[in-house]
């Protein structure tokens, strides 16, 4: 599925194309209707074998499957490397990341799952359990297909449910390595497992009665597919869409820390990131040095093979991506903007499908590069007058994951913290995830959160325990 959300075809088969080199980087045959439907049932037992696990020995088994996984590190950033061309120490430092989230969300489990007692009345036992959902079906997303998948599976067993994978198609091996890393910390079988099969059977299966929740993260079409494909069926759907996210450069602002922290939020992982800096609002005073500061370290961008380690931006992961990240920047041209940086697809070597780091100035509001997303590293700025301006700008869009603002100011922060229509507001940072928060979005960005004490309500039923005990 492209950025915009359009579909493609797949075939009978599933296969992966490495980004730089052309050559298959995974290849099996999805999985038949009958394939799919001994998971579900497999996942059904490995669901009340969950539950009857206590949280202390759930914990102790995802640290143990979060060691596992780590012990893979090398093979597992090479796969990822191979099929969606993240550079290769990116892919390792992405392992990091995942141990964080695991290791955090465990280390919560028990108090964030403990019953809730009401007490007041002697004579009653009152309290509110936590209880598992059952099955629950994790759908992550290729662009960062460790931490994509972390954010569900691990929360998911500690809460006590039975998980089945279904990795992006880009990204099909981590699904794998999820399944294994349990196995091999002593699981059983069916308490993760990785299923690999098409779009439509994908949308079949949300509509199965065997799943219990389903948990999405990709594209807002998509999400509004999965949506869709729930609608005979009450259970909840957590949905992790995408995001156009912008930054606002306040007068008062350390300019050199805002250029480096935006130019990165914008270009790491080359841009493909829900919560990538999308758009770039700076207060006039700044404008000319923020433009002025932020060229050189584009230009400074290294495109080549993903595993070269002089390389820190790979290829373009999806096919027919590039085309749609030409299209925006013509169209923001057509529209006023100045193009002063890239702009235009690229191959290095004679190999690869890569999209040159892009910066584009004096950008109408109108231009597709400021109201949709484009899931590449493209860096759009326009100037703004004031704090007022720039909220009208960042709240004018659909979709609402992060915002971030530069300034030296936290009651400035916190001002406009209050009315930013976004899951996650951040001062002097963009392009980050703290474990110990909630991962939401607002709008057409997703419903329901990952993470933090949160992330286990989604997972469980509250189940009420009302004892008359005197």
């Amino acid at each position: 599925m492209s950025a915009s959300g359009t579909p493609r075809p797949l075939g009978p088969t599933l296969s992966v194309d490495d980004p730089f080199s052309g050559a298959v980087a995974y290849s099996r045959p999805w999985a038949t209707a009958g394939q799919i439907d001994g998971v579900l049932d497999a996942a059904r037992a490995g669901a009340r074998a969950a539950a009857a696990m206590s949280v202390e020995d759930r914990v102790a088994l995802c640290l143990r499957a979060t060691e596992a996984l780590e012990r893979d590190v090398d093979a597992v950033a090479a796969e990822i490397t191979a099929e969606m061309g993240k550079p290769l120490g990116q892919a390792k430092g992405e392992m990091g990341g995942m141990a964080k989230r695991a290791r955090h969300m465990a280390s919560i489990a028990v108090e964030s799952l403990r019953d809730v007692v009401i007490g007041g009345d002697p004579t009653l036992e009152r309290r509110i359990v936590r209880a598992p959902k059952g099955v629950v079906l994790a759908m992550p997303a290729w662009n960062y297909p460790l931490l994509t998948a972390v954010n569900v599976v691990i929360p998911a067993v500690l809460a006590g449910n039975a998980v089945v994978l279904k990795h992006s198609p880009r990204s099909p091996s981590v699904g794998d390595r999820f399944a294994k890393a349990f196995r091999d910390a002593g699981a059983p079988a069916e308490l993760v497992q990785a299923l690999h099969c098409d779009h439509a059977a994908s949308e079949r299966i949300v509509g199965d009665a065997r799943v219990d929740h389903v948990a999405f993260t990709g594209s807002t079409f998509g999400g509004h597919r999965i949506q869709a494909a729930a609608k005979d069926r009450l259970i909840d759907i957590g949905l992790e869409l995408g995001g156009n996210d912008a930054a606002y450069v306040a007068a008062d602002a350390d300019l050199a820390k805002a250029v480096e922290g935006i130019v990165d939020g914008a270009c790491y992982n080359a841009g493909q990131s829900c919560c990538a800096v999308e758009r770039v609002y700076v207060h006039r005073s700044l404008y000319d040095q923020f433009v002025e500061a932020c060229l050189p370290l584009m230009r400074a961008y290294v495109m080549g093979d993903p595993r070269d380690a002089a390389t820190n931006m790979g290829p373009i992961a999806q096919p027919w991506h590039v085309g749609e990240l030409e299209a925006q920047v013509q169209d923001a041209v057509r529209r006023g903007a100045k193009l002063l940086f890239g702009g235009k697809k690229a191959i290095v070597g004679g190999k690869g499908r890569f999209f040159e780091p892009t910066v584009l100035v004096d950008v109408p509001d109108d231009a597709e590069v400021m109201s949709k997303e484009s899931f590449g590293p493209l860096l759009p700025i326009a100037p703004v007058d004031d704090d007022e301006h720039a909220l009208r700008l960042m709240n004018d869009d659909e979709l609402g994951l992060t915002a971030s603002v530069w300034t030296t100011d936290r009651e400035r922060a916190n001002r406009m913290a209050q009315r930013l229509e976004v899951g996650t507001v951040y001062m002097n940072r963009c392009d980050a995830l703290d474990p110990a928060l909630p991962w939401t979005g607002w709008k057409e960005s997703g419903k329901g959160s990952t993470l933090s004490v949160l992330g286990f309500e989604h997972l469980t039923h509250p189940k009420a325990i009302n004892f008359r005990i005197g």
